[in-house]
């Protein structure tokens, strides 16, 4: 994930969604700031976190992590 496509990938199904980071945050149980983190990928999330991630926006961990959305 060093080139931050999760990152990248996270922001876009959040904005396509019409989520604040502040909504998906709550939703995920984490700051908003953490959300924020992750969209620039200063820090990355564990891997029960990225499933729980896949999850609420029904795409595959393949797709999250590898994929450009």
């Amino acid at each position: 994930m060093k080139n931050n496509t999760f990152g990248i990938n996270l922001k876009t199904l959040r904005q396509l969604k019409n989520i604040s980071q502040r909504k998906l945050g709550d939703d995920l149980n984490v700051c908003n700031q953490t959300i924020s983190f992750w969209e620039n990928g200063s820090r990355e999330p564990d891997l029960d976190t990225l499933i729980q991630i896949a999850e609420y926006f029904d795409v595959s961990l393949d797709s999250l992590l590898l994929d450009k959305i």
